[in-house]
């Protein structure tokens, strides 16, 4: 299948080919004709297969061919996302895929002052990218209406409900006219997201191309169990191995990753720290750098565990593991994309014991758990009930002095197959809010 069979606009045609996109993926493959064909779309896709374009483009072919109403051009499409930083990467998809058309993107998240944003909507608007809070503010200013809403899209649904933005999804979809198209799309397809297409969708098609909080069969999972208080000098061992590669290390506070991005910069191996607390500058700055490989470690929180496209990222480092293990598939979802290679290493003390069997009780498989020597757990791990028994423990390094091993030979990880489109492909700026991206 093309994206020519699936009657786009030449217009849509013509951006795909410049960026070399020739194969719709599977969620696209499916959902674009659904949408085009104007029905609502209960969507469902694994991170990382390309949901953005399932709606983006069909969105934009529809606007294309719709003249817009007489007077000031208020939003005739608009997408609610959970965080800043999604919201910048979907507006950009659209951008990229909309190059050819003249229809305006914008779009509303916190962190920033209100005025520009106000002055983007009274320039008109197309389409409109927004996190629930911020779009809350401006429609109690009155500096939005959302009354020539056509097509209404809620991305990351479950994201949202996990940060308590139902009630302002609601008072959003109260103010958008009841004749429109809606879109849902989601990682997982849980009762409750069933539950919120009941109440949004009118005889929503349902679209689901992977089993609910399943990850990509191309990333290779791997644990090495330690005890808590010499995971910085594993990471460190690790990275120094791996010192051609990039590497997104995930910490579980905000403090956590502050500090130990600090600590891998004195032992020699630069690092940036993004999370809920950064300022908008701060955190398009560390990711910006990421993406364009000026700084090849960037430590985490889960804000970064969502939405975030990193191209051909090869690793993911557990340096926490999360308390949910849902979590855990997220976070590693930034790594084997689109049918790339990856690879998940977690760090496990004999404290998260209980969250690795967690996690691999979602997976439906057992993590290979392999020991560093130097670094062997004072206490037993056991594995989904089997007994890990450390043997006999070596002397564990001092701080200041990193055990030495000979350097591993960076792995190639190449895509297969035909060039798709990624979420957010362009990546661009990123901003936010504390009030739509709650801090982690």
């Amino acid at each position: 299948m093309s994206f020519e069979s699936l009657g786009l606009a030449p217009a849509l045609l013509r951006a795909l080919a410049d960026n070399e996109y020739a194969v719709p993926t599977p969620i696209q493959a499916q959902a674009i004709p659904l949408v085009l064909s104007g029905h609502d779309v209960l969507g469902g896709a694994q991170t990382g297969t390309g949901k953005t374009a399932a709606f983006a483009l069909p969105v934009l072919n529809r606007l294309s061919k719709e003249t817009p109403p007489a007077g000031p051009r208020k939003p005739r499409a608009l997408v609610l996302v959970p965080t800043r930083e999604l919201a910048v990467q979907v507006a950009d998809s659209f951008k990229t895929y909309g190059r050819h058309l003249r229809l305006n993107v914008t779009t509303l998240f916190g962190g920033v002052g209100m005025q520009p944003q106000i002055e983007q909507l009274r320039r008109g608007v197309d389409v409109l990218v927004a996190c629930p809070g911020r779009l809350i503010d401006h429609l109690d200013r009155g500096s939005v209406k959302l009354d020539g809403v056509e097509v209404l899209v809620l991305d990351e649904a479950d994201r949202m409900l996990d940060m308590g933005f139902l009630p302002a999804i609601k008072r959003i979809v109260n103010r958008v006219p009841k004749q429109r198209q809606t879109l849902l799309f989601s990682a997982t397809f849980e009762p409750r997201i069933k539950a919120l297409a009941l109440e949004f969708l009118k005889d929503p098609r349902e679209v689901q191309v992977a089993a609910q909080n399943t990850v990509a069969q191309t990333i290779a999972h791997r644990a090495h169990p330690v005890d808590g208080a010499a995971k910085r000098d594993l990471l460190v061992e690790i990275l120094a191995r791996r010192h051609t590669e990039q590497v997104l290390v995930f910490g579980k506070t905000k403090h956590g990753c502050n500090r130990l991005a600090e600590q891998l910069e004195k032992a020699g191996l630069p690092a940036l720290a993004i999370h809920g607390n950064k300022s908008q500058a701060a955190r398009q700055k560390a990711l910006n750098e990421f993406k364009s490989g000026k700084t090849r470690i960037l430590v985490a929180t889960d804000v970064a565990a969502r939405g975030l496209d990193i191209p051909d990222l090869p690793l993911v480092i557990n340096h926490d593991l999360p308390m949910v293990a849902e979590d855990y598939v997220h976070r590693i979802g930034r790594t084997g994309r689109n049918g790339a290679t990856g690879e998940a290493i977690s760090l496990v003390s004999p404290d998260e014991a209980n969250l690795l069997r967690q996690i691999q009780k979602l997976l439906g498989r057992d993590i290979t758990m392999e020991v560093v020597p130097g670094f062997e757990p004072s206490r037993a791990i056991r594995n989904d009930a089997k007994p890990f028994d450390s043997g006999p423990r070596a002397p564990r390094p001092s701080r200041n002095r990193r055990p030495h091993g000979k350097p591993r030979a960076p792995e190639a990880h190449a895509h297969a197959g035909p060039k798709q489109p990624r979420d957010g492909q362009r990546g661009g700026r990123q901003g936010g809010m504390r009030r739509d991206a709650r801090p982690v």
